[in-house]
Parts: structure tokens; C-alpha cells; sequence
């Protein structure tokens, strides 16, 4: 049988979100989300989409892990010189969304960017895995190589040099932190009448907003 895609579809059964559910901090609200997701999704629940434009106003999105969060915002990690840490230091506005599938919820993001400090890059490089602290000095990241077997080569010459002592986090390498100025969760319901809270900042404070679904 021809599979149709204008047919594939799934109605969202599982719960709502009303207002009297959503506390005025959003920081809380996706605390209480993000904790749930970690306890039923199956895989990552801190991968997320991350958007960011090129000087020609060209989109760009790929999936990255959310390394952490609190009230000044979302925190990933990344190389600089990669094409999209170029983006973000160019033009510094980035979208962020996070899909939770077995929830039946998503959660989006938009506000400036910024460098996390060297302190806050530091901790994080050292808490990785030896393998991905030698892979950040291995990877030209988003730069054309001529094969596999190149970065295999930039990675033994990399564990020849940091084999008797641990590898420093390179100067390229380190964190962005996405400071939210709208986050919009979002809880599937039947019929597509889908629940849609924006938080959104005004003047410093959040305002809750109800959207049409």
C-alpha cells in the first residue's frame, strides 16, 4: 500500500495546559517540563533545535544539547569557528525549540546570545570525557576535509601530544548562553486545538499571553 503523508497524523490525548498550571516564572515552568522529560523520554531529553542566520539572512538549524539552564538562560557548548558559533558571534539572535514526543510537548525559545565566561567554559571542557576533550582539538568543525581517514590522523597526532598530560580547553572553544526574550510552551491536544502560553518580557517583567493554536 502507497504510504500518504497528507495523512499521517496523531491526536494529542494526553494532558492540557491551562493557565491556573503555568506559575509566572517561565524558568519554572520549564523546569517542571524539562524534569518530566527527563523521567519518560526515551532519548536526550536535551537535545534541542538551535536557529541562527548567516549575513545573507540565510536560516541555519542542526540539534545540539542543552548543557544547562537558570534565570539569565539556556547554555550550550560549542567551537566558535564553527559556522554556527560565526553566526551567533556575527549576529547575535538565536531560536531555540525542544520536541518531548511522549509528552506531547514543545517549548520555544528566541532571545539574544552571548558568550558564557571562560570560568563557565572551563568547568564544563574539564567535565567531559577524555575522548570529546580530544575531539574539540581534533575537528575543524564545519570546514572541508578531504575524508575520514583526515580526522583520524588530526586525532592521533592530537592523543601523541596530550598523552602524559590532560588537554586544556582550547581558545575556541566554549559556551553560549541564549537569554530569552519570548519562550512559548505548547501542549498538543485533540482536534488541533493545541494549548500555547508565550511568556514574553516587557520593560522586565514576564507577561503571559494565551495563542491561538
Amino acid at each position: 500500500m502507497k504510504l500518504s503523508i497528507a495523512d499521517m497524523r496523531r491526536n494529542y490525548t494526553r494532558d492540557g495546559l491551562l493557565e491556573s498550571q503555568a506559575p509566572d516564572d517561565p524558568f519554572a515552568l520549564f523546569g517542571t517540563w524539562f524534569s518530566q522529560a527527563v523521567e519518560v523520554e526515551s532519548t536526550e531529553p536535551n537535545a534541542m533545535m538551535l536557529a541562527s542566520v548567516d549575513a545573507e539572512g540565510q536560516p541555519h538549524l542542526r540539534t545540539l544539547l542543552l548543557k544547562g539552564f537558570d534565570p539569565r538562560g539556556f547554555v550550550f557548548f560549542t567551537n566558535y569557528q564553527s559556522a554556527k558559533g560565526e553566526q551567533l558571534l556575527a549576529h547575535p539572535l538565536a531560536a531555540m525549540t525542544f520536541w518531548w514526543p511522549d509528552l506531547e510537548r514543545q517549548v520555544r525559545i528566541e532571545g539574544r546570545v552571548e558568550q558564557v565566561s571562560d570560568e563557565e567554559s572551563d568547568v564544563y571542557y574539564h567535565s567531559r570525557p577524555l575522548g570529546s576533550r580530544l575531539g574539540a582539538w581534533t575537528s575543524p568543525q564545519s570546514q572541508v576535509i578531504s575524508g575520514r581517514e583526515a580526522l583520524e590522523q588530526r586525532l592521533a597526532a592530537v592523543e601523541a601530544q596530550y598523552a602524559d598530560s590532560a588537554p586544556p580547553r582550547p581558545p575556541y572553544w566554549g559556551g553560549f548562553r541564549v537569554v530569552p526574550q519570548v519562550i512559548e510552551f505548547w501542549q498538543g491536544r485533540p482536534s488541533r486545538l493545541h494549548d500555547r502560553l508565550r511568556y514574553r518580557l516587557d520593560n522586565g517583567q514576564w507577561l503571559r499571553e494565551r495563542l491561538a493554536p
